[in-house]
C-alpha cells in the first residue's frame, strides 16, 4: 500500500522517541505526515536524527503542528504538564496517543477490523495476552500490541476480518480521541497512579474511555469485583456483559468454584489451565471469554484455549520446582493489590517483597498475612514492610537485596516452612532494577541456578 497516505498534509509533532515513539513517527511519515521529532534525552535525538527525521522541539515557541503524538510516560496535565504539551493545548491542539492514528489508518483504507480495548489496574496484560492466543488458537487473524507492546503503530494493517487486541493504560485511554473500541474490557480498579490523574475520580474517568463513543452494537465487559468498576455500569451505552472471579452475575460470564460459566451451562474447568490461578485469573478468564464469545468464538474452542494458555512472563509464572517447592515470579506485582492476588492464590508461602512502595505500602495485605510462613525483604522500603510484618507478628528478615534473599527464602521452604517461594513484591522495581522485568529474569536465572548447586537439587 505505497500509496496509502491517510495523513497526507497533516503536521504531527512526536515527543518521546523510545520503544513506541521512533516507530510511530516511520509509520506515520510512511503514510504521508509531515512529522517532526524530539526528545529531552540526547541519546533520542540522535536516534531521531540517524533515521533522517527533523528534530524541532514543540515547546520552543509557539505550537506550529496539527497534533502532539505524546509518549505515554510523559504528563500533558498532573502532576507538571510537560512544556510541549502546554504549548499545543495553548494553540488548541489535540494531544493524542499512537492507538488513535492507527484507528484513523485502518478505518481510512475501509477496513472494518474490530478493536478490542483492555484495561484494568491489574490484569491487563494477561487478559489481552489471553484473548489473543484464544483468537489465534480458533484461526482468526489477531493482532495483539499497545501496552503489552508491540507499539500500536508497529502493528500490522488487518482487514475486516482481523481483530486488533490492545491492552490499553490510564495513559494512553485520556489521549484518544475518536477511537470507539467494538469490545472494551474494564477488569477492575483500585488506587494508583494518582498522582498522573490526580484522584480516585480522574482516574476512572480515564479508565472508562475504553467504553467512549461505543455503540448498542458494540460490547462492554465490565467487571463487578469491586465497587469503582460496577460504578461504571450506570454510563455504558453498549451491550453490557458483566464479569466476575468470585460470584454468579447475570447475564454475564462468571467462575463459580473452579468452573467457568455463563447462564447458558459451563464453559470450563480452570483447574484444566494451569496458568491461571486464583480468583483473579478466573476474572480474567470470565472476561478474556465474554470478548471471545462477543467475537463469535465457540465455547469448545475457548475451553480448549483456557487450558493451553502458556501465562505470561512475571504474572505468576511457575520457573522451577527444587525438592519440592515450587518458585512463582510474579515481579509485575508492582503494588499490594496486585500482591494481594497472588497470596490469595496459595495457602502457605515464603514471600520475598520489596523495593519502592506505593502510597499505604503493604498495610492492605494483613488479611492474607496468615499465609506467609516467612518474608524476606528487598530493597529501599523493606524496612519498613518489616516494621508492619512485625506488628502483626509475621516472622520476617531484611536480606536487602534479591540475590541474597532466595537463598534465605528457598532454606525456609527446604526446611518446611511452606511449599511455594513467592515472589510478589507489592513494589516498583526502580530502586535496584531497570524494571519489574529485569527483576523477575533475575529471579528466575537464581533459580535455575540453584538446581546445579549444593542448596537444592533439581526435581
Amino acid at each position: 500500500m505505497s500509496d496509502f497516505r491517510p495523513f497526507a498534509g497533516e503536521r504531527i509533532a512526536v515527543l518521546g522517541l523510545g520503544k513506541a515513539g521512533l516507530p510511530a513517527a516511520a509509520r506515520l511519515a510512511a503514510w504521508g505526515a509531515e512529522v517532526t521529532c524530539w526528545d529531552d534525552r540526547p541519546e533520542g535525538r540522535a536516534a531521531a536524527e540517524a533515521a533522517g527525521f527533523t528534530l524541532r522541539d514543540p515547546a520552543a515557541g509557539p505550537f506550529a503542528q496539527d497534533a502532539l503524538l505524546l509518549s505515554p510516560g510523559i504528563p500533558h496535565i498532573l502532576p507538571r504538564p510537560h512544556p510541549a504539551a502546554i504549548r499545543a493545548r495553548e494553540a488548541g491542539r489535540p494531544i493524542l496517543c499512537d492507538v488513535e492514528y492507527l484507528f484513523r489508518a485502518v478505518r481510512a483504507a475501509g477496513s472494518a477490523a474490530r478493536f478490542v480495548g483492555i484495561t484494568g489496574t491489574n490484569g491487563k496484560s494477561t487478559t489481552t495476552a489471553l484473548l489473543h492466543h484464544l483468537l489465534v488458537g480458533a484461526g482468526r487473524v489477531s493482532a495483539v500490541g499497545g501496552n503489552l507492546g508491540p507499539a500500536a503503530l508497529g502493528l500490522n494493517m488487518l482487514g475486516s476480518e482481523g481483530v486488533y487486541t490492545l491492552e490499553m493504560s490510564s495513559y494512553s485511554l485520556e489521549r484518544i480521541a475518536t477511537v470507539g473500541f467494538n469490545v472494551g474490557v474494564m477488569l477492575n480498579l483500585s488506587p494508583d497512579h494518582l498522582d498522573r490523574h490526580g484522584s480516585m475520580a480522574g482516574y476512572a474517568a480515564a479508565k472508562a474511555n475504553v467504553f467512549a463513543r461505543q455503540g448498542r452494537d458494540d460490547v462492554a465487559v465490565l467487571g463487578q469485583d469491586d465497587a469503582f468498576s460496577t460504578a461504571m455500569s450506570a454510563s455504558v451505552t453498549a451491550r453490557l456483559v458483566p464479569v466476575s472471579g468470585l460470584r454468579a452475575v447475570p447475564g454475564g460470564v462468571w467462575a463459580a468454584g473452579p468452573m467457568l460459566r455463563d447462564e447458558a451451562g459451563e464453559i470450563a474447568d480452570l483447574r484444566e489451565a494451569p496458568a491461571l490461578p486464583g480468583t483473579h485469573n478466573a476474572q480474567n478468564a470470565a472476561a478474556a471469554t465474554a470478548a471471545a464469545l462477543a467475537l463469535g468464538l465457540d465455547r469448545d474452542g475457548i475451553a480448549a484455549g483456557l487450558a493451553g494458555f502458556p501465562g505470561l512472563p512475571h504474572r505468576q509464572e511457575r520457573v522451577g520446582v527444587l525438592r519440592g517447592v515450587t518458585f512463582v515470579n510474579d515481579s509485575k506485582a508492582t503494588n499490594a493489590d496486585s500482591a494481594a492476588r497472588a497470596l490469595a492464590s496459595y495457602d502457605r508461602v515464603v514471600w520475598i517483597a520489596g523495593g519502592i512502595a506505593k502510597d499505604g505500602g503493604i498495610d492492605s495485605l494483613a488479611p492474607y498475612f496468615a499465609r506467609i510462613a516467612r518474608a524476606i525483604l528487598i530493597g529501599r522500603d523493606g524496612p519498613a514492610f518489616a516494621a508492619t510484618l512485625a506488628a502483626h507478628g509475621v516472622a520476617h528478615e531484611v536480606a536487602e537485596t534479591l540475590d541474597t534473599a532466595l537463598p534465605a527464602a528457598a532454606a525456609a521452604a527446604f526446611a518446611g516452612a511452606a511449599p511455594v517461594v513467592l515472589l510478589s513484591p507489592a513494589c516498583a522495581s526502580f530502586d535496584q532494577f531497570s524494571g519489574f522485568d529485569a527483576r523477575g529474569d533475575r529471579f528466575r536465572a537464581l533459580v535455575q541456578a540453584m538446581g546445579t548447586t549444593d542448596f537444592g537439587r533439581a526435581a
